[in-house]
């Protein structure tokens, strides 16, 4: 007996040493042990050592200076650069003219009917009236400008998308290229976007389009690479015993077996350029963005509200129509399909030609009305009695006050402390931990390249406001997300309130949180999170209801209680969808509080909004590639590797 106990222990020892985790920790000990005294010796000051900063803000300000002195006499400039932003202007000009020239009711005659002959009268009666919302609200000509926008972006976008996506899906070399970029390009918030055009195409149309179809063109690209690799091998070796070549097989087999990928595709592209194009308002896209980004920064709750109406609605009408075309797919054809597109067509045209011989083009200043006033009223009210002073639960900026004194000051304060090289260390742990050495190494050196780049401050402060806005977009969404996946009927309530969250554009939810909350970095927070629920709640909701159901009953038979079944089946088996949802709600959380910068969030976003505002490229490209780092850091450190997610799993 006694030789059995004394056995056990040099047993044990050897099977946790085997856990690959164990041995990541301990092979981090020994490095540290031995780099972490000479860095402390070397550089005993907790933040970044002047000694390892490159100012690069004058070779980017030389490089500006150069742009800007060249761009209108430098071949470069004037013969490819230029053409495609003459290009750029000229389109979005003429679809803006043609929206114009059909009027108000001829071009919502033409939405309304598109929707009927795509999902039925009910999304067409809706369609009708959001676009009748629009002009009620004095929105339509601002309206009708970001449709241009869109529609030029929207195209442009699934062109590049599908001729990315023609490669990536037919060669495996180029998907193998594509792939990192893809994902770098969807990691990146969008602010990060507009920098660079801006440096090359300055303020307007042009840069604000391009900004545009660079940020939605990575979703076409890769579900038509995945809808082309998808397709069904029987078909296609089918079609080609029958003698069919390539370009054949691609056109009559690959494409029409890919057409719900494309239609996803062309979804996704539709709402991620309507958020850009938004956003792209910052740098002189105008219509609804603009009016929306003037009026916060005026702090005009109200009239940011009657151009953010608009843009939710047009979200939502979008996103249901594409929606329901892909839907669509793979049902009968109805008879007389293209007559009855015909027919449609016409009646639009008709309308169109009946409003421009009445004279009706314009939109009836008769027929606006002006909610920017009672909304101002309301907030006032809001001001005066729920801002601060409310018994007991005190005020809405009693709340954002205490959580900025009591969690952001600390959060923020703690990193900054911390030694620089801590904090690598740290994120090479939590990145070697849940990925590889790579994914370790590629979040070290992008952190790392923050120090460089000389704003190790702002951007702590910025990975503060994401931790605060991540833990509490967590814990919101996976009590919600499990409260969803328990219950049938909260799940269909919340089913709706969820599909309108998520099309509506990242700049819309600065609006309401400024209304309760003011500006600060609270209210940057609140906005993050808002916009990053509905995220990790469906996919919290998804991977719970996916659990085998045989795990489920087998634990029932046992008398497991539901509490139970959650913590030791459910949660367990369902682990790499909590993490997926831990990764889309850091880069969401991420994508906001750099918009933040706006409504007073500071750090990385105010210096990105500095930059662009008042001409200082440099300070706007060295925080832009700030973002970049950081939005790459935060994906490596929560997001799994294939390979362990299949293990997890």
């Amino acid at each position: 007996m006694a030789t059995v106990t004394a056995a056990a222990p040099r047993a044990t020892t050897p099977g946790i040493l085997k856990h690959p985790a164990v041995r990541k920790l301990l092979l981090l000990a020994l490095v540290a042990a031995i780099l972490v005294p000479l860095a402390n010796a070397r550089w005993a000051s907790g933040t970044w050592p002047s000694a390892l900063t490159v100012d690069f803000s004058e070779p980017l300000t030389r490089t500006s200076d150069w742009i800007i002195d060249n761009r209108d006499g430098h071949p470069l400039f004037l013969y490819f650069f230029g053409h495609i932003s003459n290009a750029v202007v000229i389109c979005v000009r003429a679809v803006y003219l043609v929206l114009l020239a059909a009027g108000w009711a001829g071009v919502t005659a033409a939405a309304s009917l598109t929707a009927w002959r795509v999902a039925g009268p009910r999304l067409a009666t809706g369609t009708a009236a959001a676009f009748l919302a629009c002009g009620f609200l004095g929105m339509w000509i601002p309206t009708m400008q970001t449709l241009a926008l869109m529609i030029v972006a929207v195209l442009a976008s699934v062109v590049v998308g599908m001729l990315l996506g023609l490669a990536a899906g037919l060669s495996d070399r180029m998907d193998r290229v594509l792939r990192p970029v893809l994902d770098t390009m969807q990691v990146l918030p969008a602010f990060a976007y507009l920098l660079p055009v801006v440096l090359v195409f300055g303020i307007g149309v042009p840069a604000a389009v391009l900004a545009t179809v660079v940020y939605a063109a990575p979703p076409m690209a890769r579900l038509t690479a995945l809808g082309l690799r998808g397709a069904d091998k029987e078909v296609l070796e089918a079609v080609e015993s029958l003698g069919a070549t390539a370009r054949q097989r691609l056109l009559t087999a690959r494409i029409p077996l890919a057409r719900k990928e494309l239609l996803l595709g062309l979804n996704q592209t539709i709402m991620m350029a309507l958020s850009m194009a938004v956003i792209a308002s910052v740098i002189g896209a105008g219509g609804l963005g603009d009016r929306v980004y003037q009026a916060l920064a005026s702090v005009d709750v109200g009239a940011a509200l009657a151009a953010g109406i608009p843009i939710v609605l047009l979200a939502v009408v979008l996103d249901r129509v594409t929606g329901a075309a892909g839907a669509g797919l793979g049902d009968e054809p109805q008879p007389n399909g293209r007559a009855r597109w015909l027919y449609a067509l016409v009646a639009a045209v008709a309308v169109a030609v009946v409003g421009r011989l009445l004279g009706r083009l314009d939109w009836p200043d008769a027929w606006t009305l002006n909610i920017a006033e009672p909304v101002n009223r309301a907030v006032d009210w809001m001001t005066a009695h729920l801002y601060s002073g409310v018994p007991v639960i005190g005020g809405t900026a009693d709340w954002a006050a205490h959580f900025t004194t009591w969690v952001l000051d600390p959060v923020r304060d703690g990193l900054q402390w911390l030694p620089w090289w801590s904090v690598l260390l740290i994120v090479a742990t939590l990145a070697w931990l849940i990925g590889t050495w790579r994914t370790a190494l590629t979040a070290v050196l992008a952190m790392a390249a923050i120090g460089v780049l000389g704003v190790w401050g702002p951007s702590l402060d910025t990975l503060s406001q994401v931790l605060a806005a991540v833990a509490v977009t967590l814990v919101l969404g996976f009590a919600t997300g499990i409260a969803a996946a328990r219950s049938d009927r909260f799940e269909r309530l919340l089913r709706p309130v969820l599909d309108v969250f998520q099309t509506m554009p990242q700049f819309v939810y600065l609006i309401p949180v400024v209304a309760l909350f003011g500006v600060g970095r609270a209210p940057a927070v609140a906005a993050a999170v808002v916009y990053a629920l509905p995220a990790v709640v469906r996919i919290t909701t998804q991977g719970l209801r996916q659990v085998d159901p045989a795990a489920l009953e087998s634990s029932r038979s046992l008398g497991a209680t539901p509490a139970q079944q959650l913590r030791q089946v459910q949660l367990p088996l369902a682990r790499p969808a909590l993490l997926l949802a831990v990764n889309q709600g850091v880069v969401l959380v991420l994508a906001v509080v750099i918009i933040g910068g706006l409504v007073g969030g500071g750090a990385l976003g105010y210096d990105v909004v500095f930059g662009l505002a008042q001409g200082d490229l440099a300070t706007g490209l060295v925080a832009g590639a700030a973002i970049v780092c950081l939005g790459l850091m935060l994906d490596r450190v929560t997001q799994p590797t294939e390979r362990r997610a299949k293990k997890g799993a």
